[in-house]
This record gives C-alpha cells, sequence and structure tokens, in this order.
C-alpha cells in the first residue's frame, strides 16, 4: 500500500470531518434537520477513520521524540525505559496501520444480509446429484457450526440420495460476506458407488448465492407475472399432495420461472417462490449494474458468475483446489463436513486486497 496515497486519502477525510463538525455548529444547518441528518450521518461514516488516524499522528509523534531521547541519553536505566516505551509504540502503530486499512475497504451493501443458496447439479448425471447433495450438506453444516438458521426452500431429488436441484435459506449474523465467494461451478472427480470398472468420474454442480431481499427494495408488478398452480408430485410420479399447492411463477420482464412445491399450502409455496423471484431478479439488476461499472472491478477472486469455475474436490489426492485464489487444501472430507473457514478466510483477504487496489490503496 502506497504511504502517500493513504496518507492524502486520511488527510482528506481529516479535513472533511473538520469542516462538518463547523457545519453542524452553523444554527441556519441546526434548524434544518434534513441537513443536520445528512452531515451527522456522514460524519458517524468517518469518525470512526479518523479517530485512528488522529492517534496514529500522535503516536508518529511520540515515537520520534523517544528515538530523540534514545539517542541523546547516557543513563541505561532511562535507556532501558525508553526502549521499551517504543516498542509499545511501534506495536500500536502497527495494530493502527492495519485498523485503518481495514477501515478504508469499500464495505459491500449486502455483506450483512441473509442469502437465498441455489445448488443445481450439472454434467454427470446422477453422480452430479449426488455431489450437489453433497455441497448441500457442507453447507447447512457449516450454517449449523456458525449459529445461523437453514431453511429448505424447494428440492427436486433423485429419490438415491441426490438432488437435481436444491434452494436453501440461511440466516444469521454476516452471512452473505461469508458465503458470497461460493457462487460457480464446483467440480468433484472421484468413482462413483455405482462404477463397477472403478474409472474416475468428473462431475459438475453449479452454487449461486443470493442475497436476500425485502419486498420493497425490488419492484415487481403483479402484471408481469404469470402464476400456475398445479398438483405436487414426487420423483417417480408419486403424489405429493391431492390438492392444487405446488405453485409456479413466471416474471415476464426477464422470463425468470421459479416452482416451489416442497410445502403442503398453496400459500406457503407462493410466498417461497416469490422471495427465491425477488433475489433473482435482485441478481440480474446487479450483474446489469456491474457490467456498467466495465472490468475495472473484476477481482481476483472473481466474478461471482454462475458459470466460472471456482473449485475442484479431488477424492483420490484427497486435494480440494480452489482456482481464483490458487490455493489447495488435503483435508477433503473435514471441509466437506462443513469446516469450510480455511478457504472462506483466503478468499476473503483476496477480496478485500483487490478492494485496496482498486481504492488505488495499495
Amino acid at each position: 500500500m502506497s504511504h502517500g496515497t493513504v496518507n492524502d486519502k486520511l488527510e482528506q477525510m481529516q479535513q472533511r470531518y473538520e469542516e462538518l463538525e463547523h457545519l453542524m455548529a452553523d444554527p441556519e444547518v441546526a434548524a434544518d434537520y434534513s441537513r443536520l441528518r445528512t452531515y451527522t450521518q456522514e460524519r458517524a461514516e468517518i469518525a470512526p477513520v479518523v479517530e485512528a488516524y488522529l492517534e496514529s499522528k500522535a503516536i508518529e509523534q511520540q515515537t520520534e521524540q523517544t528515538k530523540a531521547l534514545l539517542a541523546d541519553e547516557q543513563d541505561e536505566e532511562m535507556l532501558a525505559l525508553a526502549r521499551e516505551e517504543l516498542d509499545g509504540l511501534e506495536k500500536r502503530a502497527e495494530e493502527l496501520r492495519d485498523r485503518l486499512h481495514r477501515l478504508l475497504i469499500p464495505r459491500d451493501p449486502n455483506d450483512e444480509r441473509n442469502v437465498i443458496v441455489e445448488i443445481r447439479a450439472g454434467t454427470g448425471g446422477e453422480e452430479a446429484a449426488l455431489f450437489a447433495a453433497d455441497l448441500y450438506r457442507m453447507y447447512t453444516r457449516y450454517a449449523e457450526a456458525q449459529g445461523w438458521k437453514t431453511e429448505l426452500l424447494s428440492s427436486n431429488d433423485t429419490g438415491i440420495g441426490g438432488f437435481k436441484e436444491v434452494i436453501f435459506e440461511v440466516k444469521g449474523r454476516g452471512v452473505y460476506s461469508r458465503l458470497k465467494h461460493e457462487s460457480g461451478v464446483h467440480r468433484v472427480q472421484r468413482i462413483p458407488s455405482t462404477e463397477a470398472s472403478g474409472r474416475i468420474h468428473t462431475s459438475t454442480a453449479t452454487v449461486a448465492v443470493l442475497p436476500e431481499v425485502e419486498e420493497v427494495e425490488v419492484e415487481i408488478k403483479p402484471e408481469d407475472l404469470r402464476i400456475d398452480v398445479y398438483r405436487s408430485g414426487g420423483h417417480g410420479g408419486q403424489s405429493v399432495n391431492t390438492t392444487d399447492s405446488a405453485v409456479r411463477i413466471t416474471h415476464l420482464p426477464t422470463g425468470i420461472v421459479v416452482a416451489c412445491q416442497d410445502e403442503r399450502s398453496q400459500l406457503q409455496n407462493k410466498m417461497r417462490a416469490m422471495s427465491i423471484l425477488r433475489a433473482r431478479v435482485y441478481e440480474m439488476e446487479q450483474l446489469a449494474r456491474d457490467e456498467q461499472l466495465g472490468a475495472e472491478r473484476r477481482s481476483q477472486v472473481g466474478s461471482g458468475e454462475r458459470s466460472e469455475k471456482v473449485r475442484t474436490y479431488n477424492f483420490p489426492q484427497n486435494r480440494i483446489t480452489d482456482h481464483r485464489i490458487n490455493f489447495s487444501s488435503h483435508r477433503l472430507e473435514t471441509v466437506l463436513a462443513g469446516a469450510l473457514d480455511e478457504f472462506i478466510e483466503q478468499l476473503t483477504a483476496a477480496e478485500q486486497a483487490d478492494k485496496l487496489r482498486a481504492a488505488g490503496l495499495n
């Protein structure tokens, strides 16, 4: 990170902070609730950065004074005290540098949202469906370990333990910030249990992690929807319900189709389908906005697009590799049992480094 670039930005933020304090003290502004609220909010947002910066400047000044004392002092006892003080100052200066770096990273506005996760079997037939089920178990176990709540929204199972598609909701603190990098194509290399000749097969499953959005955040007009109801059916054609409880919603402007049949109530299925539809429409709008921003926002950790190959699970070599950051682990079974933190931490660090670069702060 360029010291000059960071200091320039921090000086600007300090000047703006002082300017806001001056504006808020103006009686004319104090009488205007709307302006006062805007200035108060802006000051609150930059206050942690300015406070850390002011402390770091004070530490820098004390460090220079202590170094000057060390250069002139002859008394051994005083020298020992000065060295001890200098060690403490340098440690605190390092802590403040790290804190300022973190504070300067632009926040993802979706980080605190709950998510809807969609997993679909890709190439590989039944083996791909079994792998989709493995990923579903991995994420639900990880969520459980974090103290998050999961709820199955929709599933299309194969009848022998696999999923052609499974959609579920994860609720908790900072869920999107931890799971957002899981979007993309996951690939598995292993010998299927049905394979008599012992050949290694390669199969895929696609994961999409969508931030959950409130009704007011995405405009979906009733006239833009076609809602079909039909009788639920299980695998093998067996009936799940004898009433028309399954719901299929088509969003006519985008062509997005969502079907839900897991609940016995038509109303519950409709509510779940609308929740998934809102998340997909929001994702589509986000991708369109990101496309307008151009290639400069594309990061090392990838675009988050569903078509991007992100990770390979190699069973013969007991290895998982994340291709975006070239990071591997030989704890395959442990990771599939929900121990994802190692990968999430590496991906988060890569994202933060990208954001610092994009902001011109490295």
